[in-house]
């Protein structure tokens, strides 16, 4: 896997979290793991060493038209991806990306939102599917449910701020151009990676970015 944390707008205080704990997922599935920042790691050659890449809150263009290119092959191949977070806040110029990620960031409430989480099924919160959060809740410039898979939502009653209503989706995956894509709103807050539920989202997602689990 490639790990991908490129900003070139706001940069987050938890992309070291999000780094160590996708190594430490990724062991867990004998994946290793490689970091960079550096947009010239896209191309062809070296992304055919990877079975998934994630964009784990990057920011801005990131990626110059011939990294572009690389990663449309790369998906169009089977490779799989991962965004956490701010990857929705990536490459607004670049249409292939946006429907790849599956929506993308509109804005948020200040500070931290305490809220509800609601997955699709069983076995990622402690008991039954609901979990409580304390992250910066995403609003999304649409509702992508029509076009993925929606695996997370959160209930907008429970915090100020919230801008799509009744149906917030906050993470999905998705087939899309010969590969897979999966995509989590959450993991803002450094303290969330060390959390065992966030956890277990993201190593669900990791199994099927990489072609291991069919459900995400």
């Amino acid at each position: 896997m490639l790990v991908f944390t490129r900003t070139t707008g706001y940069r987050h205080d938890s992309i070291p979290d999000a780094v160590e704990t996708l190594r430490q997922l990724a062991r867990a599935d004998s994946i290793a793991v490689d970091v960079s920042e550096d947009p010239a790691d896209f191309n062809p050659d070296n992304l055919a060493r990877y079975r998934l890449v994630a964009f784990a809150n990057t920011t801005g263009d990131v990626l110059d038209p011939a990294g572009r290119v690389a990663m449309e092959a790369f998906v169009s191949a089977g490779g799989g991806f991962i965004g956490i977070h701010s990857a929705a806040d990536t490459e607004y110029d670049w249409p292939w990306y946006g429907e790849l990620v599956g929506a993308w960031f509109k804005g948020h409430p200040p500070g931290l939102q305490t809220t509800r989480v609601e997955f699709d099924r069983d076995g990622i919160a402690p008991e039954g599917r609901n979990w409580t959060v304390t992250d910066e809740i995403y609003n999304y410039r649409d509702n992508p449910r029509d076009r993925v898979h929606v695996i997370a939502s959160v209930d907008e009653g429970l915090y100020e701020g919230g801008e799509m209503g009744d149906d917030h989706p906050i993470a999905w995956c998705h087939e899309r151009n010969g590969g897979r894509a999966w995509y989590t709103g959450l993991g803002h807050d450094p303290a969330l990676y060390a959390d065992a539920t966030y956890r277990r989202h993201l190593a669900r997602g990791l199994r099927y970015a990489a072609g291991l689990a069919e459900e995400c």
